[in-house]
């Protein structure tokens, strides 16, 4: 279980000056912006919770503060018992974080990049070679285990950085588009991988673009836009809310009714 309470993060970015406009040199200053604002909720053991929103929406920055990536500016995150306020280290070894451009050690073999993380987890040595050849399994990796991972093709690249999440067991996983430019098979691979975690009693967090796979693969739901969540539930409750027949035109709909009612 993963428990989130009122997150923020705020960035500094430089912005055009227009205070004076008569002065034709360009001048810059900086402003403080909120990227995630005031983000609370809890997924359960057992449970895919999907991430939804369009680029820029702070998914991203969600889910890099919730794998420990970025520190919170605000706010809460706790792994089970663990707290990361408390002992951030201990919470992270829960915890397997996967992104959409995560990079790998090209030069290494999927088996020996497993083993590299699986020694910075401090695996005893058998639960290593027992973890490695379960998730060999799992993945479907016997074809190219043994070699470069530079040599892989982009599904095998994938299921690379999937098992190196997995290598440690972990109780949630957090996925940050892992299905992006894959094709068909290799996507499927992947979710039938997040089902399966899921019936173990694992938590699985879960970010992307595709909202139909979403809509058939997420327990719960998450819309995030503009930093802020807009909207949480099942597919068929945020679907019957907005009177929409899919989750694309039901976040379309939330959306503009939020920010075109001056609430933004």
């Amino acid at each position: 279980m993963i428990e989130v309470n009122e997150l923020c993060k705020t960035f500094t970015r430089v912005v055009k000056d227009d205070s004076n406009k008569k002065n034709k040199k360009l001048k810059t200053k900086k402003e403080e912006f909120l990227a995630v604002n005031n983000v609370s909720f809890t997924a359960k053991e057992g449970e895919i919770l999907g991430i939804l929103g369009p680029n820029g929406a702070g998914k991203t920055t969600l889910l890099r503060m919730l794998g420990g990536i970025l520190t919170p500016t605000s706010g809460s995150i706790k792994v089970g018992e663990h707290d990361y306020a408390v002992n951030q280290n201990t919470a992270k070894k829960h915890i397997g974080y996967l992104s959409g451009n995560t990079k790998l050690y090209g030069r290494l073999s999927p088996r020996e990049l497993l083993i590299t993380f699986a020694n910075l987890y401090e695996m005893p040595k058998y639960e290593i070679e027992k973890s490695l050849e379960e998730i060999i399994k799992v993945m479907d990796m016997e074809k190219f285990i043994d070699n470069r991972i530079e040599n892989l093709s982009t599904g095998q690249t994938q299921r690379t950085s999937i098992a190196r999440c997995l290598i440690h067991s972990p109780k949630v996983y957090i996925f940050d588009e892992p299905t992006l430019g894959l094709d068909v098979l290799s996507s499927k691979s992947i979710i039938e991988f997040m089902k399966n975690e899921k019936k173990k009693g694992k938590t699985v967090l879960y970010s992307t673009h595709y909202m139909e796979e979403a809509e058939t693969l997420c327990d719960k739901i998450i819309m995030i836009h503009q930093g802020e969540i807009i909207a949480y539930g099942t597919s068929k409750s945020l679907k019957e809310k907005t009177n929409t027949d899919n989750l694309r035109d039901a976040f379309i709909n939330l959306a503009s009714e939020r920010w075109d009612l001056g609430e933004k």
